[in-house]
């Protein structure tokens, strides 16, 4: 699907389930990954997740749209848009929108490698270790079980 066929099919929604038109540009953004879709307050624009429709089909997407109208029309009426305003959940209640999106599971393959550690901070102490993906400054910190000294080192 084109992103004019979604501004086409966003408009049909607004008028069908809203009864108001939606006068600004919907567009897929490939980039989204933990949600299905936003809204832009001060363009008004919105932005659909192509994984959703790609995973879950046209009647998931429509319910990502709903919800995402929600916002914008009530932002523009001034009313509540917001997650936890009653006008929004009333709204979204009525036209049949989702609350939250599926999620989209993304194969091992694809999933971010976990970080390793790469540093090792020891107290002068007691000994204690303490290891850490990203380097720090020891000195603004004490050991959390006797308060003592710290010393950095590197595990590379």
């Amino acid at each position: 699907m084109s992103d004019e066929e979604l501004q086409a099919w966003v408009e049909e929604i607004s008028l069908n389930s809203f009864q108001v038109p939606f006068k600004h540009r919907a567009t897929f953004n490939r980039r989204l990954s933990t949600t299905g879709g936003r809204y832009f307050m001060k363009s008004h624009n919105i932005e659909i997740n192509p994984h959703q429709l790609e995973v879950y089909g046209r009647e998931e997407v429509e319910k990502i749209i709903k919800h995402e109208l929600c916002h914008y029309h009530l932002h523009l009426a001034g009313r509540g848009y917001r997650h936890r305003d009653s006008d929004f959940k009333r709204l979204l209640q009525a036209v049949g929108g989702s609350r939250f999106c599926k999620a989209i599971v993304k194969p091992k393959n694809k999933q971010r490698k976990p970080e390793p550690y790469r540093y090792l901070l020891r107290c002068v102490d007691c000994g204690t270790e303490y290891k850490r993906k990203r380097k720090m400054d020891p000195t603004r910190y004490r050991c959390g079980r006797c308060g003592g000294r710290l010393l950095l080192r590197s595990l590379d």
